[in-house]
């Protein structure tokens, strides 16, 4: 018996070969849509962390490269920079392609660039629509990352798009990538329900499954449970289940530092604190600043 029959992974209309798009039915994406809001639901902490330090290093053309629906893209877009989005699901990238049109009349949206990319070849996706582009920071956040699951049970596709990011960054330039704390959720079995990133209008209801393979934790499953009685778009209540990677936060930290060589400075922030401010974090945040030589 397959390993889907006995738990399944993705919800339905997701498909099971490939590069996993786990918002392939698009029923996910509308309903993700309307969890994470608009860019002004974003949190005042998330935007004066990222903004801040952005400001800080001079960064002025970013790359999300896990842009979604384009509410982070948006939020920068708004504070002046020149961003370029990019995701590997059509479908997050239908509604941040529809929210750039719906900003037409507003100049600062007009050299926003919304392309579909693939982490796995990164640098030849951005070449082929930016010639010789790098940029003074990437994201990748949201705990978009952890969406990469580990076909091979070696973590090597991971490594390898970590180091694409890497390379697409100019010295100097910054990375911030996060995932949740899948340290507390293995020990616990069970996921906050508030996010460090927005403030959802809806009441939300998450149930969290470890699956274990010989004795290790390869995949986190959060089933999605959200209210929306008063939105006529979606039913009373929307359910999908989304499925990560469980990175632990000291092997996620040393492949980091292999991606970059172990020459970058690295930081590490708990919920946009310093570490030791936050006893049980939600998110791990790392800023990874790529050397000068």
């Amino acid at each position: 018996m397959s390993a889907d029959k006995v738990f399944h992974s993705r919800s339905q209309g997701i498909p099971s070969e490939g590069v996993k798009d786990q918002y392939a039915d698009g029923k996910a994406a509308r309903v993700w849509k309307k969890y994470i809001g608009d860019s002004n639901q974003r949190t005042q902490n998330y935007k004066n962390f990222l903004t801040g330090l952005l400001r800080k290093h001079n960064c002025v053309k970013v790359l999300d490269a896990a842009c979604g629906t384009g509410i982070d893209s948006m939020m920068l877009v708004d504070e002046g920079f020149k961003v370029v989005s990019v995701d590997a699901s059509d479908k997050m990238l239908k509604h941040a392609l529809k929210a750039r049109w719906e900003k037409r009349k507003d100049h600062k949206y007009d050299e926003w660039i919304i392309e579909e990319a693939s982490w796995e070849t990164l640098p030849a996706d951005i070449q082929s629509f930016l010639p010789g582009a790098t940029f003074d920071a990437v994201i990748c956040l949201g705990n978009s990352f952890a969406h990469l699951l580990d076909e091979f049970e070696d973590q090597r596709t991971q490594k390898m798009c970590l180091r694409n990011f890497a390379k697409v960054l100019k010295p100097g330039g910054l990375l911030f990538i996060d995932h949740r704390n899948y340290d507390a959720m293995i020990n616990s079995g069970a996921t906050p329900g508030h996010s460090i990133y927005y403030n959802c209008s809806y009441p939300v209801d998450i149930k969290t499954s470890v699956l274990v393979v010989r004795g290790k934790p390869e995949l986190v499953a959060l089933d999605y449970l959200i209210h929306t009685n008063d939105d006529a778009e979606l039913n009373e209540q929307s359910m999908f289940r989304l499925c990560y990677y469980p990175h632990k936060l000291d092997k996620f930290t040393s492949m980091l530092d292999e991606a970059f060589d172990n020459k970058a400075e690295h930081s590490i922030y708990a919920d946009f604190k310093a570490l030791d401010q936050v006893d049980n974090p939600a998110y791990y945040i790392h800023v990874m600043r790529k050397p000068l030589n």
